[in-house]
Protein backbone atom coordinates (compact mmCIF):
# COMPACT_ATOMS: atom_id res chain seq x y z
CA UNK A 1 0.00 0.00 0.00
CA UNK A 2 2.89 2.33 0.80
CA UNK A 3 4.39 1.71 -2.65
CA UNK A 4 1.09 2.63 -4.29
CA UNK A 5 0.92 5.95 -2.47
CA UNK A 6 4.46 6.83 -3.58
CA UNK A 7 3.62 6.03 -7.21
CA UNK A 8 0.66 8.36 -7.11
CA UNK A 9 3.07 11.25 -6.51
CA UNK A 10 4.80 10.41 -9.78
CA UNK A 11 1.69 11.20 -11.83
CA UNK A 12 1.84 14.53 -13.64
CA UNK A 13 -1.31 16.27 -14.79
CA UNK A 14 -1.54 19.08 -17.32
CA UNK A 15 -3.49 22.26 -16.86
CA UNK A 16 -3.61 24.63 -19.83
CA UNK A 17 -2.81 28.15 -18.62
CA UNK A 18 -4.44 31.05 -20.37
CA UNK A 19 -2.70 33.75 -18.32
CA UNK A 20 -0.60 36.26 -20.18
CA UNK A 21 1.21 39.12 -18.46
CA UNK A 22 2.98 42.10 -19.99
CA UNK A 23 5.43 44.48 -18.33
CA UNK A 24 7.22 47.58 -19.60
CA UNK A 25 10.71 48.54 -18.42
CA UNK A 26 13.43 50.87 -19.73
CA UNK A 27 16.63 49.38 -21.10
CA UNK A 28 19.92 49.46 -19.14
CA UNK A 29 18.32 48.78 -15.72
CA UNK A 30 20.85 47.57 -13.10
CA UNK A 31 21.13 43.85 -12.48
CA UNK A 32 18.59 42.77 -9.85
CA UNK A 33 16.08 45.52 -10.68
CA UNK A 34 12.41 44.58 -10.19
CA UNK A 35 10.44 43.82 -13.35
CA UNK A 36 7.14 42.86 -11.73
CA UNK A 37 5.34 40.81 -9.09
CA UNK A 38 4.55 37.81 -11.29
CA UNK A 39 2.90 35.77 -8.51
CA UNK A 40 0.40 38.56 -7.81
CA UNK A 41 -0.22 39.30 -11.49
CA UNK A 42 -0.86 35.61 -12.30
CA UNK A 43 -2.98 35.13 -9.19
CA UNK A 44 -0.60 32.50 -7.79
CA UNK A 45 0.76 31.98 -4.30
CA UNK A 46 4.55 31.84 -3.88
CA UNK A 47 4.27 28.35 -2.42
CA UNK A 48 2.78 27.22 -5.77
CA UNK A 49 5.85 28.60 -7.54
CA UNK A 50 8.10 26.68 -5.16
CA UNK A 51 6.16 23.39 -5.18
CA UNK A 52 5.77 23.56 -8.96
CA UNK A 53 9.52 24.14 -9.46
CA UNK A 54 8.70 27.28 -11.43
CA UNK A 55 11.26 28.15 -14.07
CA UNK A 56 11.63 30.36 -17.11
CA UNK A 57 11.62 28.79 -20.57
CA UNK A 58 12.91 30.74 -23.54
CA UNK A 59 13.82 29.54 -27.03
CA UNK A 60 16.61 32.14 -27.18
CA UNK A 61 20.11 31.42 -25.95
CA UNK A 62 20.22 34.53 -23.73
CA UNK A 63 18.10 34.98 -20.62
CA UNK A 64 17.81 38.59 -19.49
CA UNK A 65 15.07 38.03 -16.87
CA UNK A 66 15.20 35.67 -13.89
CA UNK A 67 12.48 34.36 -11.56
CA UNK A 68 12.77 34.60 -7.78
CA UNK A 69 10.28 31.95 -6.73
CA UNK A 70 10.50 32.65 -2.99
CA UNK A 71 9.50 36.29 -3.49
CA UNK A 72 7.30 35.61 -6.51
CA UNK A 73 8.95 38.38 -8.58
CA UNK A 74 10.77 38.77 -11.89
CA UNK A 75 14.18 40.49 -11.75
CA UNK A 76 16.69 41.78 -14.30
CA UNK A 77 19.31 39.04 -14.67
CA UNK A 78 21.66 40.66 -17.18
CA UNK A 79 22.16 44.16 -18.58
CA UNK A 80 19.56 44.72 -21.31
CA UNK A 81 20.66 46.73 -24.35
CA UNK A 82 17.58 47.38 -26.49
CA UNK A 83 19.71 48.23 -29.54
CA UNK A 84 21.60 44.92 -29.32
CA UNK A 85 18.34 42.94 -29.11
CA UNK A 86 16.06 44.76 -31.58
CA UNK A 87 18.31 47.23 -33.43
CA UNK A 88 15.92 49.79 -35.00
CA UNK A 89 12.81 47.60 -34.69
CA UNK A 90 9.95 48.97 -32.59
CA UNK A 91 8.24 47.96 -30.44
CA UNK A 92 10.95 45.84 -28.80
CA UNK A 93 10.05 43.07 -26.39
CA UNK A 94 11.34 39.93 -24.67
CA UNK A 95 9.04 36.89 -24.84
CA UNK A 96 9.29 33.85 -22.59
CA UNK A 97 7.19 31.32 -20.69
CA UNK A 98 7.00 30.37 -17.01
CA UNK A 99 6.71 26.59 -16.61
CA UNK A 100 5.16 24.89 -13.55
CA UNK A 101 4.93 21.18 -12.78
CA UNK A 102 2.58 18.95 -10.77
CA UNK A 103 0.29 19.88 -12.49
CA UNK A 104 2.06 21.16 -15.61
CA UNK A 105 1.19 24.75 -16.51
CA UNK A 106 2.79 27.47 -18.55
CA UNK A 107 2.17 31.20 -18.79
CA UNK A 108 3.31 33.58 -21.54
CA UNK A 109 5.20 36.66 -20.36
CA UNK A 110 6.06 39.75 -22.45
CA UNK A 111 8.52 42.41 -21.30
CA UNK A 112 8.39 45.56 -23.43
CA UNK A 113 11.70 47.46 -23.59
CA UNK A 114 11.59 51.24 -23.87
CA UNK A 115 14.47 53.26 -25.26
CA UNK A 116 16.71 55.67 -23.36
CA UNK A 117 18.95 58.22 -25.05
CA UNK A 118 22.24 56.34 -24.66
CA UNK A 119 23.59 56.67 -28.21
CA UNK A 120 24.66 59.88 -30.00
CA UNK A 121 24.23 60.34 -33.75
CA UNK A 122 27.39 59.05 -35.46
CA UNK A 123 29.01 59.63 -38.84
CA UNK A 124 31.23 56.87 -40.18
CA UNK A 125 34.00 59.30 -41.07
CA UNK A 126 35.21 62.48 -39.40
CA UNK A 127 35.36 64.32 -42.71
CA UNK A 128 34.53 64.05 -46.41
CA UNK A 129 36.01 65.78 -49.42
CA UNK A 130 33.95 67.10 -52.34
CA UNK A 131 35.08 68.59 -55.62
CA UNK A 132 32.63 71.13 -57.04
CA UNK A 133 32.95 73.13 -60.22
CA UNK A 134 32.77 76.90 -60.02
CA UNK A 135 30.30 76.73 -62.90
CA UNK A 136 27.83 74.70 -60.85
CA UNK A 137 24.38 76.26 -61.12
CA UNK A 138 22.64 77.74 -58.13
CA UNK A 139 20.28 75.04 -56.84
CA UNK A 140 22.72 72.19 -57.57
CA UNK A 141 22.37 69.44 -54.99
CA UNK A 142 25.09 67.33 -53.33
CA UNK A 143 24.18 64.30 -51.32
CA UNK A 144 25.88 64.04 -47.92
CA UNK A 145 26.47 61.10 -45.63
CA UNK A 146 23.65 60.43 -43.20
CA UNK A 147 24.36 59.96 -39.52
CA UNK A 148 23.19 56.84 -37.68
CA UNK A 149 21.55 56.89 -34.25
CA UNK A 150 20.90 53.49 -32.68
CA UNK A 151 18.16 54.92 -30.45
CA UNK A 152 14.54 55.05 -31.61
CA UNK A 153 11.53 57.35 -31.36
CA UNK A 154 12.19 60.76 -29.88
CA UNK A 155 15.75 59.74 -28.93
CA UNK A 156 16.54 59.03 -32.60
CA UNK A 157 18.17 61.53 -34.97
CA UNK A 158 15.88 64.55 -35.39
CA UNK A 159 17.69 67.32 -37.29
CA UNK A 160 20.88 68.52 -39.00
CA UNK A 161 22.71 71.84 -38.98
CA UNK A 162 25.23 73.12 -41.54
CA UNK A 163 27.63 75.97 -40.71
CA UNK A 164 28.67 78.40 -42.02
CA UNK A 165 25.77 79.07 -44.38
CA UNK A 166 27.43 81.37 -46.94
CA UNK A 167 27.40 79.42 -50.22
CA UNK A 168 25.40 76.36 -49.20
CA UNK A 169 22.15 75.57 -47.43
CA UNK A 170 20.88 72.28 -46.05
CA UNK A 171 17.98 70.43 -47.68
CA UNK A 172 16.29 67.50 -45.91
CA UNK A 173 13.61 65.25 -47.37
CA UNK A 174 12.16 61.98 -46.13
CA UNK A 175 12.39 58.68 -47.98
CA UNK A 176 9.71 56.02 -48.20
CA UNK A 177 11.43 54.39 -45.19
CA UNK A 178 10.98 57.65 -43.22
CA UNK A 179 14.73 58.27 -43.10
CA UNK A 180 15.94 61.74 -43.98
CA UNK A 181 18.20 62.21 -47.01
CA UNK A 182 20.70 65.00 -46.44
CA UNK A 183 21.55 67.26 -49.36
CA UNK A 184 23.67 70.37 -49.57
CA UNK A 185 22.21 72.93 -51.99
CA UNK A 186 24.28 75.65 -53.69
CA UNK A 187 22.56 78.97 -53.06
CA UNK A 188 25.35 81.36 -54.08
CA UNK A 189 27.69 80.96 -57.10
CA UNK A 190 31.26 79.81 -56.43
CA UNK A 191 34.37 81.64 -57.56
CA UNK A 192 37.52 79.54 -57.54
CA UNK A 193 39.72 82.56 -58.02
CA UNK A 194 38.41 84.09 -54.78
CA UNK A 195 38.12 80.92 -52.71
CA UNK A 196 39.35 77.55 -53.88
CA UNK A 197 38.57 75.67 -50.62
CA UNK A 198 35.53 75.84 -48.33
CA UNK A 199 35.25 74.13 -44.93
CA UNK A 200 31.79 73.35 -43.53
CA UNK A 201 30.65 71.50 -40.40
CA UNK A 202 27.60 69.19 -40.57
CA UNK A 203 26.03 68.49 -37.14
CA UNK A 204 23.48 65.74 -36.47
CA UNK A 205 21.30 66.24 -33.38
CA UNK A 206 18.89 63.79 -31.70
CA UNK A 207 15.74 64.58 -29.70
CA UNK A 208 16.84 63.33 -26.28
CA UNK A 209 16.88 65.41 -23.12
CA UNK A 210 19.57 66.61 -23.06
CA UNK A 211 20.18 66.15 -26.81
CA UNK A 212 23.28 64.35 -28.09
CA UNK A 213 25.07 65.21 -31.34
CA UNK A 214 27.79 64.18 -33.77
CA UNK A 215 29.75 66.24 -36.32
CA UNK A 216 31.52 65.79 -39.64
CA UNK A 217 33.83 68.19 -41.50
CA UNK A 218 33.07 68.85 -45.18
CA UNK A 219 36.07 70.02 -47.22
CA UNK A 220 35.09 71.44 -50.63
CA UNK A 221 37.61 71.96 -53.41
CA UNK A 222 36.34 74.37 -56.07
CA UNK A 223 37.11 73.28 -59.66
CA UNK A 224 36.82 74.88 -63.05
CA UNK A 225 33.96 74.35 -65.57
CA UNK A 226 31.69 71.36 -65.62
CA UNK A 227 28.23 72.32 -66.78
CA UNK A 228 26.14 69.16 -66.45
CA UNK A 229 25.76 66.70 -63.61
CA UNK A 230 25.11 62.98 -64.12
CA UNK A 231 21.44 61.98 -64.07
CA UNK A 232 20.20 58.49 -63.22
CA UNK A 233 17.57 56.98 -65.49
CA UNK A 234 15.58 56.10 -62.34
CA UNK A 235 15.62 57.42 -58.78
CA UNK A 236 14.57 54.04 -57.34
CA UNK A 237 15.51 50.66 -58.82
CA UNK A 238 14.09 47.36 -57.56
CA UNK A 239 15.44 43.82 -57.76
CA UNK A 240 14.85 40.40 -56.19
CA UNK A 241 17.37 37.69 -55.36
CA UNK A 242 17.06 34.30 -53.63
CA UNK A 243 18.82 33.74 -50.34
CA UNK A 244 21.87 31.47 -50.59
CA UNK A 245 22.56 32.75 -54.14
CA UNK A 246 26.25 32.21 -54.99
CA UNK A 247 28.83 34.97 -55.08
CA UNK A 248 29.00 36.62 -58.49
CA UNK A 249 25.22 36.62 -58.98
CA UNK A 250 24.19 39.71 -60.98
CA UNK A 251 21.59 41.59 -58.93
CA UNK A 252 20.84 44.69 -61.04
CA UNK A 253 22.40 47.44 -63.17
CA UNK A 254 21.96 51.16 -62.51
CA UNK A 255 22.71 53.73 -65.20
CA UNK A 256 23.32 57.47 -65.28
CA UNK A 257 23.99 59.78 -68.23
CA UNK A 258 25.94 63.04 -68.50
CA UNK A 259 25.33 65.61 -71.25
CA UNK A 260 28.94 66.86 -71.10
CA UNK A 261 31.67 65.64 -73.42
CA UNK A 262 35.20 64.37 -72.89
CA UNK A 263 36.49 63.70 -69.39
CA UNK A 264 33.61 65.69 -67.83
CA UNK A 265 31.14 63.05 -69.07
CA UNK A 266 33.02 60.08 -67.64
CA UNK A 267 30.86 58.64 -64.84
CA UNK A 268 32.08 56.66 -61.84
CA UNK A 269 29.64 54.63 -59.73
CA UNK A 270 30.03 54.10 -55.99
CA UNK A 271 28.00 52.40 -53.24
CA UNK A 272 27.74 55.00 -50.47
CA UNK A 273 26.25 52.93 -47.62
CA UNK A 274 28.54 53.47 -44.65
CA UNK A 275 27.42 52.13 -41.29
CA UNK A 276 25.67 48.91 -42.38
CA UNK A 277 26.96 45.70 -43.98
CA UNK A 278 25.80 46.44 -47.55
CA UNK A 279 29.32 46.83 -48.92
CA UNK A 280 30.27 43.43 -47.45
CA UNK A 281 27.48 41.75 -49.42
CA UNK A 282 27.27 43.76 -52.68
CA UNK A 283 29.79 45.43 -54.96
CA UNK A 284 29.35 47.69 -57.97
CA UNK A 285 31.36 47.91 -61.18
CA UNK A 286 32.50 51.53 -61.00
CA UNK A 287 32.42 51.91 -64.81
CA UNK A 288 29.27 49.99 -65.79
CA UNK A 289 27.04 50.27 -62.73
CA UNK A 290 26.56 46.50 -62.44
CA UNK A 291 25.78 45.40 -58.89
CA UNK A 292 26.78 41.83 -58.01
CA UNK A 293 26.68 39.62 -54.94
CA UNK A 294 29.93 39.05 -53.02
CA UNK A 295 28.59 37.96 -49.61
CA UNK A 296 26.07 35.53 -48.16
CA UNK A 297 22.34 36.31 -48.13
CA UNK A 298 20.16 34.89 -45.36
CA UNK A 299 16.44 35.72 -45.52
CA UNK A 300 16.10 34.97 -41.80
CA UNK A 301 18.67 37.69 -40.99
CA UNK A 302 17.79 40.39 -43.56
CA UNK A 303 14.76 40.38 -45.84
CA UNK A 304 15.68 43.46 -47.84
CA UNK A 305 18.53 45.84 -48.51
CA UNK A 306 18.63 49.47 -49.57
CA UNK A 307 21.73 50.21 -51.62
CA UNK A 308 22.56 53.88 -52.08
CA UNK A 309 24.52 54.56 -55.28
CA UNK A 310 26.28 57.77 -56.27
CA UNK A 311 27.26 58.67 -59.84
CA UNK A 312 30.11 61.21 -60.09
CA UNK A 313 31.65 62.84 -63.13
CA UNK A 314 35.22 64.10 -63.46
CA UNK A 315 34.17 67.61 -62.45
CA UNK A 316 32.75 66.52 -59.10
CA UNK A 317 29.02 66.78 -59.94
CA UNK A 318 26.92 63.93 -58.63
CA UNK A 319 23.51 62.32 -58.67
CA UNK A 320 22.19 59.55 -56.46
CA UNK A 321 19.71 56.70 -56.67
CA UNK A 322 18.55 53.81 -54.52
CA UNK A 323 18.38 50.10 -55.33
CA UNK A 324 15.88 48.16 -53.18
CA UNK A 325 16.80 44.46 -53.11
CA UNK A 326 14.14 42.03 -51.85
CA UNK A 327 15.54 38.73 -50.57
CA UNK A 328 13.32 35.76 -51.38
CA UNK A 329 13.00 32.94 -48.87
CA UNK A 330 14.29 29.42 -49.61
CA UNK A 331 13.26 26.45 -47.47
CA UNK A 332 16.66 26.00 -45.84
CA UNK A 333 15.72 25.56 -42.17
CA UNK A 334 14.43 22.36 -40.60
CA UNK A 335 11.83 22.57 -37.83
CA UNK A 336 13.58 22.82 -34.45
CA UNK A 337 12.02 20.60 -31.77
CA UNK A 338 12.47 21.85 -28.19
CA UNK A 339 11.44 19.71 -25.22
CA UNK A 340 9.88 22.08 -22.68
CA UNK A 341 9.15 19.44 -20.04
CA UNK A 342 8.86 15.65 -20.02
CA UNK A 343 8.24 12.62 -17.80
CA UNK A 344 10.54 9.62 -18.04
CA UNK A 345 8.33 7.32 -15.96
CA UNK A 346 4.55 7.08 -15.72
CA UNK A 347 2.43 4.67 -13.68
CA UNK A 348 0.36 2.10 -15.52
CA UNK A 349 -2.82 3.33 -13.81
CA UNK A 350 -2.39 6.90 -15.13
CA UNK A 351 -5.67 8.40 -16.26
CA UNK A 352 -6.43 9.10 -19.91
CA UNK A 353 -5.22 12.56 -21.10
CA UNK A 354 -2.30 12.61 -18.66
CA UNK A 355 0.38 14.92 -20.11
CA UNK A 356 3.69 13.13 -20.64
CA UNK A 357 5.72 15.74 -22.56
CA UNK A 358 5.35 19.39 -23.66
CA UNK A 359 7.08 20.42 -26.90
CA UNK A 360 7.74 23.76 -28.61
CA UNK A 361 8.46 23.81 -32.37
CA UNK A 362 10.27 26.59 -34.28
CA UNK A 363 11.04 27.09 -37.98
CA UNK A 364 12.96 30.20 -38.99
CA UNK A 365 11.52 30.14 -42.53
CA UNK A 366 8.34 32.04 -43.42
CA UNK A 367 5.14 31.37 -45.37
CA UNK A 368 4.58 27.75 -46.33
CA UNK A 369 8.27 27.10 -45.60
CA UNK A 370 7.58 27.89 -41.94
CA UNK A 371 4.23 26.13 -41.51
CA UNK A 372 4.78 23.04 -39.37
CA UNK A 373 2.80 19.84 -38.87
CA UNK A 374 3.80 17.29 -36.20
CA UNK A 375 2.77 13.67 -35.75
CA UNK A 376 3.93 10.60 -33.83
CA UNK A 377 4.68 7.05 -34.87
CA UNK A 378 1.60 4.86 -34.82
CA UNK A 379 0.77 4.22 -31.19
CA UNK A 380 -2.79 3.81 -29.90
CA UNK A 381 -1.82 4.54 -26.26
CA UNK A 382 -0.62 8.11 -26.93
CA UNK A 383 -1.62 11.09 -29.06
CA UNK A 384 -0.06 14.46 -29.92
CA UNK A 385 -2.27 17.48 -29.25
CA UNK A 386 -1.66 21.09 -30.28
CA UNK A 387 -2.44 23.53 -27.45
CA UNK A 388 -1.40 26.87 -29.00
CA UNK A 389 0.62 27.91 -32.03
CA UNK A 390 3.64 25.58 -32.29
CA UNK A 391 3.13 24.17 -28.79
CA UNK A 392 2.26 20.46 -28.54
CA UNK A 393 1.47 18.08 -25.68
CA UNK A 394 2.00 14.30 -25.77
CA UNK A 395 -0.84 12.76 -23.74
CA UNK A 396 -2.11 9.29 -22.94
CA UNK A 397 -4.90 8.21 -25.25
CA UNK A 398 -5.97 4.99 -23.52
CA UNK A 399 -5.33 2.91 -20.43
CA UNK A 400 -1.82 1.54 -19.94
CA UNK A 401 -0.81 -1.97 -18.89
CA UNK A 402 2.80 -2.51 -17.78
CA UNK A 403 2.36 -6.26 -18.08
CA UNK A 404 1.58 -5.79 -21.78
CA UNK A 405 4.16 -3.08 -22.53
CA UNK A 406 6.68 -1.79 -19.96
CA UNK A 407 8.42 0.71 -22.21
CA UNK A 408 7.50 2.93 -25.16
CA UNK A 409 9.75 4.58 -27.73
CA UNK A 410 7.67 7.36 -29.25
CA UNK A 411 9.04 9.21 -32.28
CA UNK A 412 7.75 12.75 -32.84
CA UNK A 413 8.24 14.00 -36.40
CA UNK A 414 7.70 17.62 -37.51
CA UNK A 415 7.62 18.64 -41.19
CA UNK A 416 7.20 22.00 -42.89
CA UNK A 417 5.20 22.71 -46.05
CA UNK A 418 8.17 23.84 -48.14
CA UNK A 419 9.06 22.25 -51.48
CA UNK A 420 10.88 20.05 -50.88
CA UNK A 421 9.64 19.61 -47.33
CA UNK A 422 12.18 19.53 -44.49
CA UNK A 423 11.58 17.60 -41.29
CA UNK A 424 13.08 16.82 -37.89
CA UNK A 425 12.29 14.10 -35.40
CA UNK A 426 13.00 13.16 -31.79
CA UNK A 427 12.44 9.86 -30.01
CA UNK A 428 11.04 9.89 -26.48
CA UNK A 429 11.57 6.88 -24.20
CA UNK A 430 8.88 6.35 -21.55
CA UNK A 431 9.02 3.71 -18.79
CA UNK A 432 5.75 2.32 -17.38
CA UNK A 433 5.93 1.73 -13.64
CA UNK A 434 4.05 -1.11 -11.99
CA UNK A 435 1.06 -0.88 -9.70
CA UNK A 436 -0.42 -3.82 -7.80
CA UNK A 437 -3.27 -4.55 -10.17
CA UNK A 438 -2.87 -8.33 -10.53
CA UNK A 439 -3.79 -10.94 -7.89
Amino acid sequence: MKGRVLLCFALIFFSSATGQVSYTIPEELPKGSLVGNIAHDLGLETKRLISGKARIYTSDSDEYIELNGERGVLLVKERIDREAICKQTTPCALHFQIILENPMQFYTITVQLTDINDNPPTFEGHNIELKISESAAVGSKYELERALDLDVGRNDLQRYELKPTGNFALNLHSNSDENKNVEMVLQKPLDREKQDKINLVLTAIDGGEPPMSGTMLIVITVLDANDNAPVFTQKIYKATVHENSPAGTNVATVRATDADQGSNSKITYLITNKLDNVRKIFKINDDKGEITLIGHLDFEESRNFEINVRASDEGGLTDSCKLIVEVQDVNDNKPDINIMSKSNVIAEDATVNTVVTMIHIEDKDTGDNGKIHCFISENVEFTLESSTNNFYSLVTNSELDRERASEYNITVTCSDEGVPSLSSSVTLTLQISDVNDNA
